[in-house]
C-alpha cells in the first residue's frame, strides 16, 4: 500500500534559530507523527527543519532535488532523494508525489509553488482529492487579491497552527 504523502513548500532562507525553522521542525514531526511521508525540495532552511522534525519523531522523508541548481545534495534529513533536472520537472514531481499540500512563509520559489497547486487544483489537472493548506498569514494578501479578481477560486485553507494542520491532515493517514 502507498503511504500517504504531504508535499511541504518553504523558503531556505533561515536558519535553526529562526521561528519559522521551529514552525516546520514541528510541522514536520506532525506530519510524521499522523503516519504519513513528508516530501519536500530538500535542501536548507524549512526544508531541513520539516525533515528534520520528520526524522526526529520515526518518519520517513523524500526530497525532491534539482541538479540545475548546482547545491551540494540533499539536507542530512533527507531519507530518500528524487533528483531532477530543471526546476519544472522539480515542481511537478512535488506536486505529483503529494496528496496534500502544506505552504509556509516564502520567497519567490514558495509562491510559484503556491500558485501552481493552487491553479492545478482549481482547474481540475491533479488526479484524485488533493488539500492546499497554507499555514500562517504570509500569503493572505495573494489569496485575497485572487479572491477579488476570480471569485471562482477555490482558495486554499489558511490555518494559524500546526496543530490545525494536523487535524487537517489525520484523514489522509486513515
Amino acid at each position: 500500500m502507498k503511504k500517504n504523502i504531504v508535499s511541504v513548500f518553504g523558503t531556505s532562507d533561515v536558519g535553526p534559530t529562526a521561528e519559522l525553522y521551529q514552525t516546520a521542525r514541528e510541522l514536520g514531526r506532525t506530519i510524521a507523527e499522523a503516519g504519513l511521508v513528508l516530501c519536500n525540495g530538500g535542501y536548507g532552511g524549512t526544508m531541513e527543519a520539516a525533515a528534520r522534525g520528520a526524522v526526529e519523531a520515526g518518519g520517513h522523508t523524500i526530497g525532491v532535488t534539482c541538479t540545475r541548481f548546482r547545491r551540494g545534495g540533499p539536507n542530512p534529513y533527507i531519507r530518500q532523494e528524487v533528483p531532477t533536472f530543471d526546476l519544472l520537472q522539480r515542481l511537478n514531481t512535488l506536486l505529483q508525489l503529494g496528496q496534500a499540500y502544506v505552504v509556509l512563509p516564502g520567497g519567490t520559489g514558495t509562491l510559484t509553488e503556491l500558485a501552481l497547486a493552487w491553479e492545478l487544483l482549481n482547474k481540475g489537472l491533479l488526479s484524485g482529492e488533493r488539500t492546499l493548506v497554507v499555514l500562517g498569514d504570509c500569503w493572505q494578501p495573494v489569496i485575497d487579491c485572487v479572491a477579488r479578481v476570480q471569485p471562482s477560486a477555490v482558495p486554499p485553507r489558511v490555518v494559524a497552527d500546526v496543530p490545525a494542520v494536523g487535524r487537517i491532515l489525520a484523514r489522509l493517514a486513515e
